[in-house]
């Protein structure tokens, strides 16, 4: 349950790009304040399509302080269908279509496939960061304040900081810290902290290109032949 519960919180955090697009605004000079980030951040998903990127997942686990850490690239469509390939350290693939939630691993050729029909409440929850929502959906889904700003990878970037309200939330999440480039308003990094563990999540996006063609071969769950499915419970 673990090993899904990071694997679902991932893809909660990818999901949340469903609604992202860059509006070619300059970077604004001076301090930007709260009310700023989040009209640009509300107005940057008016034309959203698709987008793909770079992406590095970094998993700590406090209680050994260990560290782990994925690259690969993600694919998002406006429809909230995203998959990841994870090319090192070992190749794996995580697609979401609809309720379900699939996990590929082809170095033992297999598949866990999940329903996440009845965490649907949950899911939405999750979309609610600010990316293709209404922002008073976020006000009412988090407390959200602007923490100040820092240079990430040569950019500009406003640091937002968001409790989840929702008791049921904070028993997975107690925060999430997003930096947001100033330069196009999409989240460069997020940082998801696990309740009660001191683990978190850190996944960093580049290469950041929007609105190319997916098609729906791209979020098919089509398997290689002989591929053993397994179902487990949640």
């Amino acid at each position: 349950m673990k090993k899904f519960r990071s694997y679902f919180l991932l893809i909660l955090l990818c999901a949340a790009f469903s609604g992202l697009r860059s509006v070619g605004a300059k970077q604004a000079s001076g301090k930007v304040t709260l009310d700023y980030v989040l009209s640009m951040m509300d107005h940057s998903g008016e034309s959203f399509k698709s987008l793909t990127a770079a992406i590095e997942h970094i998993k700590y686990t406090a209680v050994v302080q260990d560290t782990s850490k994925e690259t690969g690239e993600i694919f998002v469509r406006k429809d909230s269908k995203v998959r990841i390939d994870f090319q090192t350290p070992d190749p794996r693939t995580i697609l979401r279509n609809g309720d379900n939630l699939y996990i590929y691993t082809p170095k033992i050729n297999r598949v866990e496939e999940y329903n996440i029909g009845k965490n649907r409440a949950m899911v939405d929850q999750y979309l609610a960061l600010g990316f293709g929502m209404r922002v008073d959906t976020l006000k009412k889904n988090y407390e959200v304040t602007m923490t100040g700003e820092e240079e990430l990878d040569g950019r500009k970037a406003a640091v937002l900081e968001l409790i989840p309200k929702s008791d049921d939330q904070k028993k997975q999440i107690s925060k999430v810290v997003m930096w947001v480039d100033e330069s196009s308003w999409l989240p460069v990094q997020q940082k998801f902290l696990e309740a009660g563990s001191g683990d978190y999540i850190l996944t960093r996006y580049t290469k950041v290109l929007e609105n190319l063609k997916l098609g729906d071969g791209k979020f098919k769950a089509d398997w290689p032949k002989g591929t053993k499915v397994e179902k487990p419970r949640g």
